[in-house]
């Protein structure tokens, strides 16, 4: 599960430990979180978007604000990662960015995307675009269109480290 726009500055915060207590007494399990941007493993039976649905819910009621919430089951996850679609061009993984969408993309993004990634190979494969940012994405136009609202749907990005161990520790949850 990938919590959009928390601890960003001074915005949105919420400590770690406090979203995990909160989310075991929602009833989810095995909940573990990773670094402080909205990375979150757990275990349940409920479907993809009803996890995203509640957990949004529970933030909301909980630490008083709204998030977007995005949730890939571990299975499609793993699919992420075995795609890897810039594995020949992105040799940097904190610039190698995955951004998981809420729902599917668009017809016209792509044409949209190509428009300002002149020097930034990304490829849209299902509700995911994966991008490289050879210099950075501080000034790329391609992160600042993949990060914006104007989409109409909600989007989140992780680097490639960060996405590689989330797989890993939902492998780690599923062995117990």
């Amino acid at each position: 599960m990938l919590l959009r726009g928390i601890n960003l500055a001074q915005r949105n915060r919420v400590a770690m430990p406090e979203l995990r207590v909160a989310l075991e007494e929602a009833g989810f399990r095995d909940v573990r979180t990773y670094v402080q941007s909205g990375n979150v493993v757990l275990s349940s039976t409920r479907s993809p978007e009803r996890v995203a649905r509640d957990v949004g819910a529970l933030i909301a009621r909980r630490f008083g604000f709204e998030i977007a919430v995005v949730v890939r089951s571990r299975a499609e996850l793993e699919e992420v990662v075995r795609r890897n679609p810039l594995a020949h061009v992105a040799s940097n993984p904190s610039r190698y960015l995955v951004t998981f969408m809420s729902g599917e993309l668009p017809a016209d993004f792509a044409d949209d995307l190509k428009a300002v990634a002149t020097q930034e190979p990304f490829a849209i494969i299902g509700r995911e675009v994966y991008s490289w940012h050879p210099d950075g994405v501080g000034r790329s136009p391609l992160w600042e269109r993949l990060a914006g609202k104007r989409l109409g749907i909600a989007g989140t990005s992780r680097n490639w480290t960060t996405v590689t161990t989330l797989l890993t520790m939902a492998d780690e949850g599923s062995a117990r």
